[in-house]
């Protein structure tokens, strides 16, 4: 089929180089039972292209059903999945069919897979293998011809790594990738999208058509777009019904676009390390840094200092004035040098005793929690209690300056 077909029968609009080859795709795979993962950013418009796969595929007589995976909860997945026998568990009152079962003959698609539970994997796996599985509850083993067509907006191949999805299902789920573009990727594609939604919007609120002018046009094909097709059908929609002036200009559109997030505002003193560990990973890798080099040059200080007094002879004035510094005799209470006029910059200072028993480097300990702790309450203190400036001063999301309170124990 045409692609320009496909694309008027599913209300696909553009025409940038990535969109049409990950239709193509999808159009040659369509009509095999092969496995298909679709990746993209969320909003992109994923399940438009597993309706396409189950429509024309031999299929598509067959029942066709889409289920996120990340919406059911871990202990209910396996039920939703492959089904489950009454009294499997607590509020099992009666034996309940599967997708697995009821889509027999059909396809399922899969959103969010990268969401799913590692046990529910393993039988995920088993049913694209062999096309087996078994009830919660139950021993008898049951059939199943279901073509799966999955989704993520994760890489999966990273998650795999760190050992949070099943190498082998990976590979058994990528037969053929496809790949949706994001907006921004498309630029070519945000204009003629946009004036798509409004059209759309202005027919279903009954209000004229709005019209972008030339600077704020440039504005919409420049913005980022996280939110992808959805974020751009959201703000369309409002202009549609909020705007009092149906010509948009630069100004208009800026009121209706949210504002980007802020730079993080600490001096950068290493590369910015990927946040695995929470909002405070890169906070945590300057603190580091800093408290190392802060401790190394406080070792340096240390060792000069007893190298001094090891060797008085060779102490001249220029390093320790005696004007200036108090040394002290560890046997003895400290002794001041006593200042002499006639003793000039060049000349060496004798310490009146110079034997030194015992001295002891005392291990500075820097906990990097007892640092974010005195972080935060100074940034209380500064703010007057106010966790949302505070929050903006540490450069960190009030919720997790939130959170930080409560492990912490810090009273606001």
């Amino acid at each position: 089929m045409d692609i320009q077909a496909i694309k008027n029968r599913f209300g696909i609009i553009g025409n940038s180089p990535a969109l049409n080859y990950a239709l193509q795709v999808a159009v040659q795979v369509a009509n095999t039972d092969l496995t298909v993962l679709i990746n993209g950013e969320s909003g992109v418009g994923k399940e438009v292209f597993s309706q396409i796969i189950h429509a024309l595929s031999a299929r598509k007589h067959n029942p066709f059903i889409a289920v996120n995976c990340g919406a059911i909860p871990e202990g209910t997945i396996d039920s939703e999945l492959f089904g489950h026998e009454k009294g499997s568990f607590t509020g099992a009152v009666d034996s309940r069919k599967g997708y697995f079962e009821t889509v027999n003959g059909g396809t399922i698609f899969l959103d969010e897979i990268g969401e799913m539970p590692m046990g529910t994997q393993a039988r995920l796996l088993r049913v694209l293998e062999t096309g087996e599985y078994i009830r919660v509850g139950s021993s008898k083993v049951q059939k199943t011809d279901v073509r799966v067509v999955a989704a993520t907006n994760r890489d999966l191949l990273e998650r795999t790594q760190q050992g949070k999805f099943r190498e082998d299902l990976y590979y058994r789920l990528n037969t053929v990738p496809i790949r949706v573009p994001a907006l921004r990727d498309r630029k070519e594609d945000i204009p003629l999208l946009f004036r798509k939604f409004s059209v759309d919007f202005s027919e279903k609120y009954k209000t004229p058509s709005i019209q972008l002018d030339e600077e704020a046009r440039n504005i919409l094909v420049n913005y980022p777009w996280r939110g992808n097709i959805r974020e751009l059908k959201n703000i369309a929609e409002q202009i549609s019904v909020l705007a009092t002036d149906k010509l948009i200009t630069a100004n208009d559109l800026r009121r209706f676009l949210p504002e980007q997030p802020e730079v993080n505002r600490l001096p950068m003193l290493a590369a910015p390390a990927q946040q695995q560990g929470g909002d405070f990973a890169s906070e945590r890798d300057i603190l580091y840094k800093l408290f190392f080099d802060m401790k190394k040059d406080v070792t340096e200080v240390k060792k000069m200092f007893f190298d001094i007094l090891q060797n008085p002879n060779v102490a001249h004035s220029a390093d320790f004035h005696p004007d200036n510094h108090i040394l002290h005799n560890y046997n003895t209470a400290p002794e001041m040098v006593t200042p002499n006029p006639a003793i000039t910059s060049t000349q060496p200072i004798i310490l009146a005793d110079n034997k030194i028993d015992h001295h002891e480097e005392v291990e500075e300990t820097l906990s990097i929690a007892d640092k974010e702790k005195e972080l935060i309450v100074k940034a209380l203190k500064k703010h007057k209690g106010k966790r949302k400036d505070a929050a903006l001063d540490l450069g960190i999301s009030e919720r997790t300056l939130y959170r930080k309170l409560k492990e912490y124990n810090i009273a606001e």
